[in-house]
């Protein structure tokens, strides 16, 4: 069986406690964090061929188109 390889874009946030979080917004659930960058995307290559593998019957790739920041405002 041939293998195809995709490019998927990486969300890539800081919380509060400076733990690094990536998420990949076209595999729903694909997640992870890392307190620096290489091992953060260490562990997203893993995770998303971890989520290949589970919707490997399922999967269908999305094209990124791009990244809006919205306002909201809110009381709190």
């Amino acid at each position: 069986m041939a293998r195809k390889t995709y490019d998927f874009p990486v969300f890539i946030e800081k919380d509060e406690d400076g733990v690094l979080i990536a998420s990949v917004p076209s595999i729903p659930g694909c997640h992870t964090h890392a307190k620096t960058l290489p091992t953060l995307l260490k562990r997203i290559k893993e995770a998303i061929e971890l989520c290949l593998e589970a919707q490997k019957d399922a999967f269908v790739p999305m094209k990124f188109i791009g990244l809006q920041e919205v306002e909201v405002s809110f009381a709190k």
